[in-house]
């Protein structure tokens, strides 16, 4: 029974465990470890004292709880020429060992309308997520209301954007393929068969419909892997949101199936190398006529071939609540300008902001002409928050950001592709796959809490908008009137809140500020 209620508070699927700390789940985590060393040893006493066939035994065996382990795989390693069975006490491997369990990769991205009939539908769904658009606290009711009417709205515009790249998103093409690629080079390098999966967040296949076909497949071992390098709330925080919230309404229903997350792969070797070789492609790309304009530009001092990284942004709202996108996205962009040339000058902008709150900066379309003006003229643009093409390289970089480059005097434009189908990458990923069933398995729960998937939502709403509810600057909030103080502040509040989704609906429907809409 103690074992049962430990279970229950720190078990994946409990609303406990989703609200605990990283390091009270990393203290859970150790005083489960020190628990089992304690039950193993009591086991040993009891093994000595009975026969090995001891039927109560045998069934104590079977109802240890099996927390924090690695999923139990075969996996033959290449350069010991051996099979490893991973995750299996010592004691046990004497034994004979169950059958290898059908193994899952599941792999998460955004998703995109495929024909331009799907574009409002995309829409809706985009601007229904809270982890996208977060309306404050009394207003979230009205959220799909809102989706609906700025979805309608933006379509027309929108289905432009995507005629102008051939009618719809190549997103669900890429990423089949990515899942094909994978699974085939985790067999021919590994001898392990898996099965893949494509779970989308705004488009068809929804996350929902490739949980259902691995409940068909009777998929035992799920290794989820978002197409993010990067962990975002906004990206893969909403992905795996999804997921948790499916698992812990149908617990019993997942309950056989073990998995484990990858919340972010952004400083692999092999990802980085993968990134460097394409961005070199283009560096080389550059011809000796090319490089001496630059160098008659200015006085000299500037460096004859630069690199733009442009990445997907995100509010900077989610940055002070604990988003660590910021931080991997420099580290990552640190590890790749490390291993270029050092005739290379480096930059990093984000691009793709939406409304009027702040969102990280610089912004993309301030920095190429921030470029333009100190004379470069060779730029190598990097897309580097995407795995794949879809709107924001192939229509928001390509077009609209060349555009703007080339007003700005940059006159030799180079773009790097997106990783798609390389090689360096596909086997990267699938190294990937192999190395997480081989260490302990991070659960969908954990990985929102260690990532602070939460804490935007937790964080009270009006300590949110720095409204002071004890006194004014803090003093008085033990005087007998600061109740009708409290209530009065955030009557006033909640009218400026609806100041601000007012303003938020304006500014999303028709793409400019409120101070343009009424000046015109």
């Amino acid at each position: 029974s103690f074992l049962c209620s430990r279970r229950l508070l720190f078990g994946p699927h409990t609303n406990t465990a989703r609200m605990l700390s990283p390091a009270t789940l990393r203290m859970a985590s150790l005083y489960n470890q020190l628990w089992l060393l304690l039950l193993s040893c009591a086991t040993v006493t009891s093994f000595l004292s009975t026969t090995r066939s001891s039927p109560t035994f045998q069934q104590k065996q079977q109802q240890w709880p099996k927390l924090h382990q690695p999923l139990r795989v075969a996996v033959p390693l290449p350069d010991l020429g051996v099979v490893e069975d991973i995750g299996l006490e010592p004691e046990l491997q004497a034994e004979s060992a169950p059958s290898d369990p059908r193994v899952g990769v599941l792999l998460l991205n955004l998703g995109g309308p495929e024909t331009s009939d799907d574009v409002e539908g995309f829409l809706y769904n985009l601007f229904a997520d809270p982890d996208i658009i977060q309306l404050p606290g009394p207003l979230s009711p009205l959220q799909p209301l809102i989706a609906w009417f700025v979805s309608s709205r933006r379509a027309p515009k929108s289905k432009e954007a995507y005629e102008s790249i051939g009618g719809g998103s190549p997103i669900l093409k890429y990423s089949n393929e990515q899942a094909r690629l994978i699974r085939e080079a985790i067999q021919q390098k590994y001898g392990l068969a898996v099965k893949t999966y494509i779970g989308m967040r705004y488009w068809y296949p929804f996350t929902e419909e490739a949980l259902d076909e691995i409940q068909k497949d009777n998929i035992e071992a799920l290794v989820i892997l978002p197409l993010y390098p990067q962990f975002s709330i906004s990206t893969s925080g909403s992905s795996l949101r999804v997921l948790q919230e499916e698992f812990s309404k149908h617990a019993s229903k997942y309950s056989k199936m073990q998995h484990t997350v990858v919340p972010s792969w952004y400083d692999r070797p092999g990802y980085v190398q993968a990134m460097v070789d394409l961005i070199t492609e283009q560096l080389d790309s550059f011809t000796s006529q090319e490089l001496e304009e630059q160098r008659k530009v200015g006085d000299g001092t500037l460096k004859p071939r630069h690199v733009l990284f442009s990445a997907h942004g995100v509010p900077k709202s989610y940055i002070e609540a604990g988003d660590p996108y910021q931080k991997q996205m420099e580290e990552c962009v640190e590890k790749i300008s490390a291993k270029l040339p050092d005739d290379v000058g480096v930059h990093l902008s984000y691009q793709s902001r939406v409304g009027p709150i702040e969102w990280l900066r610089p912004y993309t379309d301030d920095v190429l002409p921030s470029l333009g003006e100190q004379g470069v003229r060779n730029l190598v643009v990097v897309p580097i928050s995407f795995v794949s093409e879809h709107i924001e390289t192939l229509e928001e970089i390509d077009i609209e950001y060349r555009e703007l480059a080339e007003e700005s005097g940059i006159t030799n434009w180079r773009r790097c592709p997106a990783l798609n189908t390389y090689p360096g990458f596909v086997q990267d990923m699938a190294d990937l796959v192999i190395e997480a069933l081989a260490e302990p398995a991070q659960t969908v729960t954990e990985a929102c809490v260690a990532n602070r998937v939460r804490d935007v939502e937790l964080q009270p709403l009006d300590e949110r908008l720095g409204i002071n509810t004890a006194g004014i600057q803090g003093v008085g909030g033990d005087f007998d009137g600061s109740l009708l103080l409290r209530d009065q502040e955030r009557l006033v509040a909640r009218i400026a809140m609806v100041g601000v989704a007012v303003t938020i609906l304006l500014e999303l429907i028709n793409g400019k500020s409120i101070l343009q809409v009424i000046g015109s």
